[in-house]
């Protein structure tokens, strides 16, 4: 246990035997509990070790708890890599003189013996090697003044402790019987694993059109849907992600809306993969050729787009992997081999791979076909149901990868139950898709964010997608365009990472009847749409602006600085994002206040009951009196609020506030 006990750090997965999150630039939040027997002061200093084994950074910790001895701080890892901390305890001298001193003295009880003990202690802490000349001074200024009988006792202790003498002594503490706790990692992955801007789109849907004289539809290609991508960027999107443009089996072949009788010219759906034309490795050939998705990435990388793919191991009935190697699939009694079922869904075009009988080969083939997009430039995977593979596999498979491309990103299409979803963040993946599309209330929205914002933030990194092509949630279903930028802001504000769906823009908001879908879905039907009347809904335009917004205010780019804050209204929620100027890329602090009317049918008022201290605001006399500018990024209207600003919100003209707190 050492000296001083050093317990509870974080954040730590089963003992470190996975490692915690971080990105370049973000800063971490390191935890512990120290404390000692007895009355004496305690302290406890977060240490940051880099890739090459030597301390990088550290910083003195802040009692978040008191009188549960809970102690924080932050540091900010510069490079990605596999990194580490500790936590140092230590018995805090100086802390426990000026407690003892103050109170004394004060009451005439062993004045000058306490002074003398100042002295000691102040001699000491200038003394040590390495305090750097200009932090010596304010000590032996505090000492000689100690010493300085001529001067009333109360004075001669202001002078020792005084605010230069305490930042001093923060900075460059009296540290006694050190005890460090043990090491534990931290991978450090690149921004974008944390903040970014996804957009969704079918690349066959761009481009295609519908012939009259056969009465068909004809597929888009790679080369039409490069034709979207500069739109895409314009919007501030970061990564655009493709659904499956595998070759796409004909054996029990969708129709539109999941029927099982196509209709000729149906493309079948992107998720039956595989055909004679190839697999999981190949391109469909109405698509194009690889050399025309090499011209689709260089496209995207010129509009500053980067490419992810989805990734779905499981085949069509055609796949080449079903007859050249049967025993990756389940067989069942009579024969057949089982299709995928999650009842009542059932998807007779798709079988899933089993892992059981030969898991060296898929791993071996997996790997492979992971490494042919890498190589034509792809550098994220969206991967599909990932809680339906076994665990092992994925560990390997993400370890494997990062070892030879650690710029490659995974994101989890987890929907599923929390232990799973945690653990798949835990063992390699990036990001997560997350329960944010079926949080509506504020209540929920406020217990959500907290959670994923705190603790479990340091292992699964939530990306916030309002629709994905396999959602649209009962919220959207009914509440029109205002429901539809309600919410765009609570996902782009309330994570780091959000996404957007193709069509998002046009308030696609009709269900196939009894399911939480889109009616006519895509995944089963080419659908190209008419990209110049999203402009006069007014959906694209705030896209764009929350991009921009997200891009201007580095404490949104930020997860596990987030307050909620009260408000008089059942409809109106606020939480705050803040990022101390020491953490800040460019050194001054950022905060952007969230205000959002829940109710996309009317307006709501009320007051909003500010945390000041959480803005890194000063608190006024009175709540009602202003104490900093809040420029609403939104509209570009200032105001002036204190701690108790009212806010009245017409979802139908501007849904929210996005309020940049400036202060003097």
């Amino acid at each position: 246990m050492g000296r001083i006990p050093v317990l509870a750090v974080g954040p730590v997965a089963e003992g470190g035997r996975w490692p915690a999150k971080a990105v370049v630039g973000e800063a971490v939040p390191l935890r512990a509990t120290v404390f000692r027997e007895g009355h004496d002061a305690v302290g406890a200093t977060a240490v940051l070790v880099g890739p090459d084994g030597a301390d990088r950074a550290s910083a003195r910790m802040v009692d978040i708890a008191p009188g549960l001895d809970r102690f924080e701080a932050r540091l900010v890892p510069d490079e990605p890599g596999d990194w580490s901390f500790r936590v140092e305890g230590w018995s805090d001298p100086f802390g426990t003189w000026s407690h003892d001193a103050a109170i004394k003295v004060a009451a005439g009880i062993d004045v000058e013996l306490m002074l003398a003990e100042g002295v000691v202690v102040l001699t000491r802490a200038a003394n040590r090697p390495g305090v750097p000349p200009a932090a010596r001074k304010p000590l032996t200024d505090a000492v000689r003044a100690l010493q300085d009988t001529t001067r009333p006792p109360d004075a001669r202790l202001a002078a020792a402790l005084s605010d230069p003498v305490r930042a001093t002594l923060e900075a460059h503490p009296l540290r006694d019987f050190v005890t460090p706790s043990a090491t534990y990692p931290l991978v450090v992955h690149r921004p974008l694993a944390l903040a970014g801007a996804w957009y969704e789109m079918f690349p066959r849907s761009e481009g295609a059109t519908f012939d009259k004289a056969t009465h068909q539809w004809r597929s888009g290609t790679l080369a039409t849907a490069a034709h979207r991508l500069p739109a895409i960027a314009a919007m501030g999107f970061d990564v655009v992600y493709l659904t499956p443009i595998h070759p796409i089996g004909t054996t029990f072949r969708k129709g539109r809306n999941n029927s099982l009788t196509p209709a000729p010219g149906d493309p079948g759906s992107p998720y039956a993969i595989g055909s004679p034309e190839g697999g999981h490795d190949a391109i469909h050939p109405e698509l194009g050729t690889f050399a025309d998705f090499r011209a689709f990435v260089a496209t995207a990388h010129a509009s500053g787009l980067e490419v992810a793919l989805d990734l779905a191991l499981q085949c069509s009935p055609d796949h080449p992997w079903v007859t050249e190697h049967p025993e990756w699939f389940t067989t069942r009694v009579d024969g057949s081999i089982a299709y995928a079922e999650n009842p009542p869904k059932k998807y007779q075009d798709i079988y899933p791979l089993n892992f059981d009988n030969d898991p060296e080969g898929i791993y071996t083939e997996v790997r492979r076909v992971i490494q042919v997009w890498i190589d034509h430039g792809v550098t994220a995977f969206r991967v599909d149901n990932p809680h339906t593979k076994p665990l092992d596999f994925w560990e390997w498979l993400l370890a494997d990868v990062r070892k030879d491309h650690p710029e490659v990103l995974f994101l989890s299409e987890a929907f599923t139950r929390p232990a799973m979803m945690q653990t798949l963040a835990r063992i390699g993946f990036h990001q997560s898709y997350t329960y944010f599309t079926w949080r509506n209330t504020k209540e929920e929205l406020e217990e959500y964010l907290t959670e994923v914002a705190g603790e479990d933030g340091s292992f699964l990194r939530p990306s916030f997608w309002p629709t994905t092509h396999d959602i649209l949630p009962p919220y959207l279903q009914a509440g029109g365009t205002a429901a539809f930028a309600i919410r765009a802001v609570l996902a782009a504000t309330g994570a780091p990472t959000w996404g957007v769906y193709s069509g998002y823009e046009l308030v696609e908001n009709v269900p196939r009847p009894g399911v939480e879908e889109q009616i006519d879905n895509e995944k089963y039907e080419l659908k190209p749409r008419d990209w110049v009347r999203a402009d006069s809904m007014g959906v694209s335009t705030l896209l764009t602006r929350l991009n921009e917004i997200r891009r201007a205010h580095p404490a949104l780019r930020q997860l596990r600085n987030l307050t909620v804050h009260r408000t008089s209204d059942d409809s109106l929620l606020c939480f705050s994002r803040h990022l101390e100027a020491e953490h800040s890329p460019d050194g001054r602090p950022d905060t952007v206040v969230v205000v959002v009317n829940l109710d996309p049918h009317a307006t709501r008022d009320g007051v909003v009951y500010l945390d000041l201290r959480a803005l890194g605001v000063a608190p006024a006399g009175t709540p009602g009196d202003a104490v900093f500018a809040a420029h609403d990024e939104l509209s570009g209207v200032t105001y002036a609020w204190g701690a108790e600003p009212y806010v009245r919100l017409d979802p139908h003209v501007q849904c929210a506030h996005l309020i940049h707190v400036r202060t003097p």
